[in-house]
């Protein structure tokens, strides 16, 4: 920590990669876990701070009969069209940032991970200690989709495809981890990633 700031870790990656796996062995571990997409969804219920640009972006037609947003009207319409997915993000990500920025300053672990899939895209890394990206190979991630989500193929390799290549992530991290392998893979590498950064 510097001073009563904790180390701030942003971790990222695409779909299906595996990060929230990552996130989950770091909060056994200690850290306070921050799930910006959760917060998404909170800043998203009717009264959220961008419940009403999310209307006025996408209209009447995403509102489930409750008036709260149904995600699979509004899923289906962003993961098929890239400009609609920019706007979805302009509208849910200020409000998104500045929920996740209180949480970080209302935290009183050492470590404080705020696991983002569009972390990078939002500009929220840049003021974290570090950035750590979960990467998997792109067949992987879309097995991964159908298996646990019921998804076609079709859908879960429009969704791979949606985002930006994992590459661009890699370019901007300070540790990869690759979850191609077992579960008890991926958790030795986090472990000793927690190690080396605790023991600073």
């Amino acid at each position: 920590m510097t001073g009563d700031r904790p180390r701030v870790i942003g971790l990222t990656g695409n779909i299906a990669t595996g990060k929230s796996e990552v996130g989950r062995i770091l909060a056994g571990l200690g850290a306070r876990l921050i799930d910006a997409d959760k917060v998404a969804h909170e800043v998203m219920r009717p009264g959220g701070p961008a419940y009403r640009d999310v209307v006025q972006a996408f209209g009447p037609e995403i509102l489930a009969g409750d008036g709260s947003i149904d995600r699979g009207k509004l899923g289906a319409i962003v993961f098929r069209d890239p400009q609609a997915l920019r706007r979805l993000e302009r509208a849910v990500h200020p409000a998104t940032v500045a929920r996740v920025d209180e949480l970080i300053a209302a935290a009183r672990e050492p470590v404080v991970v705020v696991e983002a899939i569009k972390l990078i895209e939002a500009g929220m890394h840049r003021g974290y200690d570090e950035l750590w990206v979960v990467t998997a190979p792109r067949p992987l991630q879309i097995r991964r989709l159908v298996e646990r989500r019921g998804t076609s193929e079709v859908e879960a390799a429009l969704r791979v495809d949606a985002q930006p290549p994992q590459q661009e992530k890699v370019a901007l991290a300070d540790r990869v981890f690759v979850n191609d392998g077992a579960l008890d893979e991926l958790e030795e590498s986090v472990r000793e990633a927690w190690q080396e950064i605790t023991m600073r």
